[in-house]
């Protein structure tokens, strides 16, 4: 647990430094788009944990697999969204009009998350190709077929979020990359402390329906990224907090 805890803080070190690499070289506005995304795909990472308990539960998967498969899921997840992230830019820049209807898409996953019980798969496993797999494959290789779909499935609502607040492939990819490179060590060092963050799934519905709304708005007026890098880290903070105080509270 302690080597986790401190890969989970050298990653986000990684991420920050980053961040101010880029003030650096590139300015203030480039910065804070990449501070703005990679705090959009950190805080989901986060949230990607309960599901990924969730596989690692439903397959038996041991601790020491576990490990295994979570390498080769965020190898896959860092090919994937790379991937989609670089051709919804090139939509975006080629149909301008895909904007706002990215933001009515990523306001109804907002409004869907926050109705949704924390921890839900977004596939099901019963289906008839998983249960092909399940039957004919190592419990493994089908918690990882799971694990990289629905990070998928994921990938599909929450990269027009980074899309929202930067059309820069570079500094869209990278805010993702730096957000999921520790996710193996966060999931080890999270996992188990999930249920006392009881209101950061609702944050997390919270910024990506004010995602949602700003991509809406652009069709009328640009919010800019400081205001929106400001609103993302204080309704995370909010959340985090609040999830903090009421441990305390219960505690007490």
């Amino acid at each position: 647990m302690a080597r986790d805890v401190a890969v989970t803080f050298a990653c986000v070190g990684l991420g920050l430094a980053f961040g101010a690499l880029v003030l650096l070289r590139r300015g203030s506005e480039p910065a804070q788009q990449y501070m703005a995304g990679y705090l959009i795909e950190l805080s989901l990472s986060v949230d990607n944990v309960f599901v990924f308990a969730l596989v690692f539960r439903q397959f038996d998967v041991s601790p020491g697999d576990q490990r295994r498969l979570l390498l080769w899921g965020i190898a896959g997840a860092i090919v994937f969204r790379s991937a989609l992230l670089i051709s919804g830019l090139k939509a975006i820049a080629h149909f301008a009009w895909l904007v706002p209807v990215f933001g009515a898409l990523i306001l109804a996953t907002g409004i869907r998350l926050a109705a949704a019980r924390p921890g839900r798969l977004p596939v099901d496993p019963s289906g008839r190709a998983f249960r092909f797999i399940t039957r004919h494959a190592p419990a493994g290789l089908a918690a990882l077929l799971v694990l990289e779909t629905a990070d998928l499935v994921f990938a599909l609502d929450s990269l027009p979020a980074v899309i929202a607040v930067t059309h820069d492939a570079f500094v869209a990819v990278a805010s993702n990359l730096f957000a999921i490179l520790g996710l193996r060590s966060l999931f080890f060092v999270v996992s188990g402390a999930m249920r006392d963050l009881r209101y950061l799934h609702a944050g997390l519905a919270a910024v990506l329906s004010f995602v949602g709304v700003k991509m809406l708005a652009e069709l009328w007026y640009r919010i800019p990224t400081g205001a929106s890098l400001a609103a993302i880290a204080g309704i995370l903070a909010l959340s985090i907090g609040a999830s903090l105080a009421a441990r305390k509270a219960g505690g007490a």
